[in-house]
């Protein structure tokens, strides 16, 4: 009993360390708190939000500077999510660790995370619940010209970091080109912008990148490989603990309605309405403004239950995961009934 207690505090301590940075986790600028008050350049939500902000549920989101978090961050500058019956206060991150150290301490109710994530807390005996996926994207990149496909990296070096799912997303590329990660040299790299600036100068022949670095990386010549798109892999959910789940629930499906009404506000108005937003969020230089291409987004939706078998699947290969966890364990039916 000491010895798995003992295990369970490292696990939580190395938690912080391993993490991935989801969906683009270390971005370049700084920690930012939402103000759920003021300057929220909302209209008429605006000038009730006061009034209303005691009668509201209130739902606190950890998110990360990534592309996934504009959805909802939409949703509450436009006022979608009190138009709903919640009030969402969104905490922006600049990193993994911060975020988790965050949410370990109960400061915020649901986090931005991953599939490696996941396993990783409840491997660590944290109750930590799937209730949607969401809308993240890592690309493979590379400087190369004798690479022109995923297959040709046998024998490269390619940066990214270990134990995370960036990993995780180059070991199913991999595959998906009939080769392993015993294939290719690996160099960890956990800072993003370092990764992109070790590629640039030809250091390493591949690096998987989260956006803003994918844009920048394409304006300096680097060229996408594959991305978790096109290799039709989504590790990135949105997640909150049980207790959060058994005391939220009806605060949680309202700020799902929230996200689905601020993708039906992107499908039909311009790019221009928003685009400013995109660049503060996730952090594009405002020179790449035209470069941009934000993602299709779609309604919120859960988990595909064989994304989350194959991402334990490889967890438990990396040791991360001991633990006999199956899927419907950590999917949470609060919003999408099993």
């Amino acid at each position: 009993m000491k010895l798995e207690t003992t295990k369970r505090t490292i696990m939580l301590l190395a938690l912080v360390l391993i993490v991935s940075i989801v969906g683009a986790a270390c971005g370049s600028k700084a920690a930012n708190t939402t103000n759920t008050g003021e300057g929220s350049g909302t209209s008429a939500a605006a000038g009730s939000a006061n009034d209303q902000a005691e009668e509201l549920a209130e739902l606190t989101l950890g998110l990360l500077p990534s592309i996934d978090a504009i959805p909802f961050v939409i949703a509450h500058e436009q006022g979608f999510d009190q138009k709903h019956g919640v009030l969402l206060d969104i905490e922006t991150f600049k990193s993994a660790k911060d975020r988790d150290v965050a949410f370990q301490a109960g400061k915020v109710d649901g986090i931005s995370a991953d599939l490696v994530a996941i396993s990783i807390y409840n491997e660590a005996g944290l109750d930590v619940k799937i209730t949607s996926t969401t809308f993240g994207e890592f690309d493979l990149l590379t400087g190369n010209s004798e690479i022109q496909d995923v297959k040709d990296l046998k024998g490269k070096t390619v940066i990214l970091s270990k134990n995370t799912s960036t990993q995780y997303t180059v070991a199913m590329m991999l595959k998906q080109a009939g080769l392993t990660e015993q294939d290719i040299r690996i160099t960890e790299v956990p800072q993003i912008p370092t990764r992109l600036e070790l590629l640039k100068n030809n250091k390493a022949d591949a690096a998987i990148l989260p956006e803003p670095f994918v844009t920048m990386g394409q304006a300096a010549g680097l060229r996408i490989l594959s991305s978790t798109h096109q290799a039709n892999i989504n590790p990135f959910v949105l997640a909150f603990p049980q207790s959060a789940i058994d005391a939220k629930a009806e605060a949680i499906r309202a700020m799902y309605a929230a996200y689905d009404e601020a993708v039906a506000y992107m499908q039909s108005h311009d790019k221009a309405d928003y685009i400013d937003l995109v660049i503060e969020e996730v952090g594009y230089p405002e020179t790449l403004k035209e470069q941009i291409e934000v993602p299709a987004y779609i309604p919120a939706n859960q988990v595909d239950v064989k994304e989350v078998e194959a991402a334990f699947a490889w967890a438990r290969e990396q040791g991360l995961l001991t633990k006999d966890i199956t899927p419907e364990e950590v999917i949470s039916d609060v919003q999408f009934k099993k």
